[in-house]
């Protein structure tokens, strides 16, 4: 897969994001590197390789799920809010 301008503008529509005319070389090289990357991993053999190698029969340790609440946490964060009441954030409305 070729990466040029044409698929970077692609991308930048499907993500509705921008990149700035001077970086827009820069992207494409480094999305260039990606595909190759992933284009050597494809020539790996791995014909005899077991499909569950990697994978364990051992199950996920699980914690008690137990509510739990730092008012000093919630004070640092909500002291760099232009507007908070009451341990929440106000913001403008958009919806009618």
């Amino acid at each position: 897969m070729q990466v040029d301008d044409k698929l970077l503008e692609r991308l930048e529509k499907l993500s509705f994001l921008k990149v700035s005319d001077d970086k827009r070389e820069e992207i494409i090289n480094q999305l260039s590197e990606f595909v190759s990357f992933v284009d050597n991993l494809s020539e790996l053999d791995t014909d005899g390789v077991d499909a569950k190698f990697a994978m364990s029969d051992d199950a996920t340790l699980l914690r008690e799920d137990i509510a739990y609440c730092n008012a000093e946490i919630n004070e640092s964060i909500l002291k760099n809010s232009p507007l908070s009441d009451d341990g929440f954030f106000i913001v403008p409305k958009i919806i009618d």
